[in-house]
């Protein structure tokens, strides 16, 4: 699972459509040259960004360097040998998905590319476009002879053909299983990798590792330790220029129906027989499986949508949701999603936890907070302390990466004081080399063949399972009265620690 790169082959392509698109230009693209940079790249490498914008090979490659300056962890000057490379091995091909004649363009780019490349057909298809788009390029693409179903033992021979699906995968489950059903016509599982960039993430892998390699916290992860869990996906941005997107999916779609989800998986799942996919997406499946369906009432009360009105971020004025360019003056989308889940299994019954997400909050924030139940008796209290504050453990997976545990300690004096004193370790003074970005590991991994780290259908089929009955409830409500809450606060509900369970969250006050 961690060893990608001692798999990888000794040539490949890489085929982007949509690479004029924003995904491309902030994420796609900077990771590829950093890999290079790193020499992590198969020696015979060829990338061919495929859109429907004018660019040329020369005008792609000089916006591939405009986007390198502004978006990449590594900057071009540092490797200018890495950059030249990177760009003498990149063509752009202009087409439409839907047109015959120009995906045969395309193959026959490829087959000229593969005759310097080695006699290994190695493709990876990287799908940075709207799903809608996705599922029919994957029947013209084999029409064209450019993709074709491989086994992996054809894969040894003849080469891989593979593809990288991006989220959102469908728009619901019907969408979903329809979308899962027509790549698997054409295509075997092992060449689809369904992509969620937050799985690649350094302190996401790490929750794995913290839970099976660190014997003082397994015997504690269950509920007769937890109270509660927190995983929070808090942006300060907007929609910016995801405006289209953004309004005809939303929050839930947008972050609770796959990031949200697969870290409560993650954090939650029984340990896997080893660190390979099928034991991993096992568990994870699991996991999602066993999320108690939401009843109606708690369709009521557990779970709260939410819209921004305008307000401050940082210092700096936002305007409303609905003033935002691109989205409707009268639309009903939730930018704040918020869900209290529980697990129907032995280890977690009875512990809730606490989903959420949403744009134009405080700051920018991802972290899972784990609450520990208070100790049974205050033994300190004869000497007028009060009762020790739980403990807590924060795995903070954005902006800095970091592992915090809060304690209880003794304060220095004659006076027995106990006070919460917090631990940390932080990744970026603690190790001294920088964490790769997430889409530096997941091509990496698609190119090596490795899909640990990439959604498995029947975790895609579970968590629209779960979500679908508050996407119909949604539906069905009258007008929700939005906005209600402004831009630069925690949402809805008047602060960021938010969910208490003695409390029918509908009926809190909106915060003004």
């Amino acid at each position: 699972m961690y060893e990608a790169t001692d798999n990888l082959p000794e040539s490949c392509v890489i085929v982007i459509f949509g690479a004029s698109g924003d995904l491309t230009t902030r994420k796609i693209v900077p990771a590829l040259f950093n890999l290079t940079a790193e020499g992590r790249l198969p020696s015979r490498f060829h990338l061919v960004g495929y859109a429907r914008s004018g660019f040329s090979t020369k005008s792609f490659r000089q916006h591939m360097r405009v986007s390198l300056e502004r978006h990449s962890r590594i900057t071009p000057q540092e490797h200018p040998d890495a950059l030249e490379r990177l760009l003498e091995n990149t063509t752009y091909c202009r087409g439409d998905y839907d047109t015959t004649s120009d995906l045969t363009a395309l193959r026959k780019e490829l087959d000229s590319l593969e005759v310097h490349t080695g006699p290994a057909q190695n493709r990876l298809f990287y799908f940075a476009v709207p799903p809608e788009t996705a599922s029919g390029l994957v029947g013209r693409l084999q029409e064209t002879a450019l993709l074709e179903r491989r086994t992996l033992a054809e894969a040894e021979n003849k080469g891989f053909h593979r593809v990288v699906m991006e989220k959102p995968f469908g728009h619901d489950l019907d969408s979903a299983c329809a979308l899962n059903a027509g790549l698997l016509k054409g295509l075997e599982e092992n060449q689809i990798f369904r992509i969620d960039h937050y799985l690649g993430k350094e302190t996401v892998q790490n929750i794995m590792v913290l839970r099976f390699a660190n014997s003082i916290f397994e015997p504690v992860w269950n509920n007769r330790y937890v109270k509660n869990v927190h995983i929070t996906v808090a942006e300060s941005d907007g929609v910016g220029n995801r405006a289209k997107y953004f309004d005809s999916a939303g929050a839930l779609r947008d972050v609770m129906q796959n990031h949200a989800l697969q870290l409560l998986a993650l954090f939650a799942m029984e340990p896997p027989t080893g660190m390979n996919a099928a034991a991993v997406r096992t568990e994870k499946a699991k996991l999602l499986g066993a999320l108690s369906p939401l009843s109606d009432e708690e369709l009521r009360c557990a779970v709260i949508r939410g819209q921004y009105s305008a307000g401050n971020v940082g210092g700096k004025k936002a305007v409303a949701y609905r003033s935002e360019k691109g989205i409707a003056p009268d639309s009903r989308t939730e930018t704040f999603a918020a869900i209290r889940a529980y697990i129907n299994n032995w280890r977690w019954n009875g512990v809730p936890f606490y989903l959420s997400t949403g744009k134009r909050l405080v700051r920018k924030l991802t972290e899972v907070a784990i609450e520990f139940k208070e100790v049974p008796h205050n033994l300190f209290a004869p000497f007028g302390s009060e009762d020790p504050a739980p403990n807590m453990l924060k795995i903070h997976v954005q902006p800095e990466e970091r592992i915090a545990m809060r304690i209880t300690s003794k304060s220095p004096g004659l006076k027995m004081n106990l006070t919460a004193v917090d631990m940390e370790l932080p990744y970026s003074s603690r190790f001294s080399s920088q964490s790769p970005e997430a889409y530096e590991r997941l091509i990496l991994d698609a190119i090596a063949g490795d899909p640990s780290l990439f959604t498995g259908s029947e975790e895609i089929r579970l968590a629209w399972e779960y979500v679908m009955p508050v996407l119909e409830y949604w539906n069905n409500q009258p007008e929700p009265t939005f906005p209600n809450y402004q831009a630069g606060s925690w949402g809805p509900i008047g602060g960021k620690d938010f969910f208490r369970e003695d409390v029918c969250y509908s009926e809190l006050k909106t915060e003004q």
